[in-house]
């Protein structure tokens, strides 16, 4: 079905992102484009696929990006915070897009720290943050964000996936049972994205606290982690700094640093 930019630029009135949305029918992948105008001098911005014919999500991994099938987007924003918080803008979109699904969708997304979308177990979405380090301002002083781009991938209709991903992927026309526009999506996003980012310069320890309540991987799971050689363990909250940490089979308190976190049954 064709985007109505129109509907999308209706409902981003008043927010930080109106008149920026560009809409392509097919890139590579819209992080690429929004990181080239980032290092160009742009200060904001949102770029929108139809398809992306090398989407990409954290550690490399690709992402299936079926045409018109999902919302495949990404933002580029200057956010006012130091480079010690940069964790904290991928988690913040975690909230907001499990915001905007259940807005939309009218499902309870989960989130598996620090960037999967999940519904009934089974990934819905992803999200890849990457960040430009801007010129500490002094000897001694801490570095900032020069700009970050978010790219936020949602399976919004796909009928079936590729074998190899059948198992642990899902979209959200799977769950509901019912086809779930574009537009409203974006905007429902948007929306929330900017209310994340406002309270996110507010209050960060907040943020914390409400990741750790909408997502069930934080506290208390079974997980096995694919780093540092591989271990397992059950998930002890978050750390200051937002990373997860887990209570190991060895005894001791891990931080996983990378991702990589996957329910051991």
């Amino acid at each position: 079905m064709a985007f109505d930019k129109d509907e999308v630029e209706a409902g981003l009135a008043g927010t930080r992102f109106a008149g920026c949305v560009t809409l392509l029918p097919s890139v590579s992948s819209t992080n690429t484009l929004a990181l080239e105008a980032g290092q160009a001098g742009a200060r904001s911005g949102v770029w929108v696929a139809d398809e992306q014919t090398a989407g990409r999500g954290r550690g490399g991994h690709s992402w299936h990006s079926a045409a018109g099938d999902g919302l495949y987007v990404s933002v580029l924003v200057v956010p006012a915070l130091p480079l010690a918080m940069a964790l904290w803008i991928s988690l913040a979109t975690g909230l907001a897009a499990k915001q905007a699904i259940g807005e939309v969708a009218g499902l309870n997304a989960d989130i598996r720290w620090p960037n999967d979308l999940l519904a009934n177990g089974k990934k819905c979405g992803g999200i890849l943050v990457e960040t430009a380090i801007a010129a500490a301002p002094a000897p001694g002083t801490e570095a900032a964000l020069r700009y970050a781009v978010i790219g936020i991938g949602i399976n919004l209709n796909h009928a079936s996936f590729p074998p190899e991903i059948a198992e642990v992927g899902t979209s959200l026309r799977l769950e509901t049972g019912h086809a779930v526009r574009r537009e409203p999506m974006l905007i429902a996003l948007l929306r929330a994205f900017e209310a994340e980012l406002n309270l996110l310069q507010k209050n960060g320890k907040q943020l914390l606290e409400r990741f750790t309540t909408a997502s069930s991987w934080v506290e208390g799971k079974r997980v096995r982690v694919e780093e540092g050689g591989g271990y397992a363990g059950v998930t002890a909250g978050l750390d200051a700094r937002g990373f997860l940490q887990v209570r190991g089979d060895d005894g001791l308190l891990h931080t996983v640093l990378s991702g990589g976190v996957r329910e051991q049954h």
